[in-house]
């Protein structure tokens, strides 16, 4: 099959997506449930091979499908996987996908206005993953999934009433709270990949201070760790979180601090000189930041040791 022209395409509204799509109006203008299946099949001619949407993205695969693209990269999907994507978000699809069962939930933001919803759906971390860190579900969580989607689709087939709206993000909510629930679980249960990952952040950080590429780039950033590790910085937080309790920025602070203690007790370096060998562009912030971790300034550090 001849390699559809890469563009990107804007979707503002769920019924411009359902018209791209050729399916029928959507029930509510900000809130849809399609299921693709065999007698509903996903047609990926239909939609550009990149898009964005103003709209929240859930999908819900239930049986094997073929590939999703996200940036430059393809991944393959088994059954049982969700990922979650946030408005404004570039994501694509692939012109090679194989027949698939999959729920696709789209919701616009108006949809939650007035509701607490609204502002707590923003906590939830994995809708900043990349694809290739989508939600894999056991037999028994697909079953909790299904049975919340078919209640929204229950909803959203039926007449509206004045507690449907109500009802429908109630429902969501549960969604993910669940999903929040699972994927710490898949944190669990992929302790061994996560730890040495942790342990490829911790390689990673030793070179960049002990080759002093700090000295050139400043500090490390989440997104320079994360890029180097393959992963988003979404999930890298999280996942260390999951292991550690501490977050990326908290996993770096702490090798700043680990490297500056190195430095005071083994060299006779000007305290500003040792804050611009770690990145710091300002002594303040540097002497700021090692009191903040261990109670003492540098030079008091310096001092007990010595």
């Amino acid at each position: 099959m001849q390699k559809k022209k890469e563009n990107l395409k804007r979707f503002r509204t769920i019924s411009e997506i359902h018209q791209a799509f050729g399916m029928p109006k959507p029930r509510h203008p900000l809130i849809s449930l399609t299921h693709f299946d065999e007698n509903n099949p996903f047609n990926p001619e239909k939609i550009p091979v990149y898009d964005v949407l103003e709209f929240y993205k859930i999908a819900f695969t239930t049986e094997n499908r073929g590939r999703m693209k996200y940036g430059q990269n393809y991944y393959d999907f088994t059954e049982g996987s969700m990922v979650f994507i946030a408005p404004n978000q570039v994501i694509g699809s692939s012109e090679d996908s194989d027949e698939h069962s999959s729920y696709i939930l789209l919701i616009h933001p108006d949809f939650f206005l007035g509701y607490p919803l609204a502002g707590r759906i923003k906590q939830y971390g994995y809708f900043s993953y990349a694809v290739n860190e989508a939600l894999h579900l056991s037999d028994d969580e697909k079953q909790v999934v299904l049975s919340i989607l078919n209640i929204i689709e229950l909803e959203l087939n039926s007449r509206v009433d004045e507690f449907s709206q109500e009802v429908m993000i109630a429902q969501i909510e549960l969604l993910l709270s669940y999903a929040n629930r699972f994927y710490k679980r898949q944190f669990i249960t992929r302790k061994a990949v996560n730890d040495n990952l942790l342990q490829k952040l911790e390689a990673i950080l030793d070179h960049y201070f002990d080759n002093e590429k700090s000295l050139m780039q400043g500090i490390p950033t989440v997104h320079y760790l994360a890029d180097n590790l393959n992963t988003s910085p979404g999930y890298l937080s999280d996942m260390l979180r999951s292991l550690t309790g501490q977050n990326t920025q908290q996993h770096i602070h702490n090798k700043l601090i680990e490297k500056a203690k190195e430095k005071l007790s083994t060299t006779d370096l000007a305290v500003s000189e040792i804050a611009y060998q770690l990145g710091f562009e300002h002594p303040q912030s540097f002497s700021k930041l090692f009191r903040t971790k261990t109670k003492q300034s540098p030079l008091e550090f310096r001092a007990s040791f010595n």
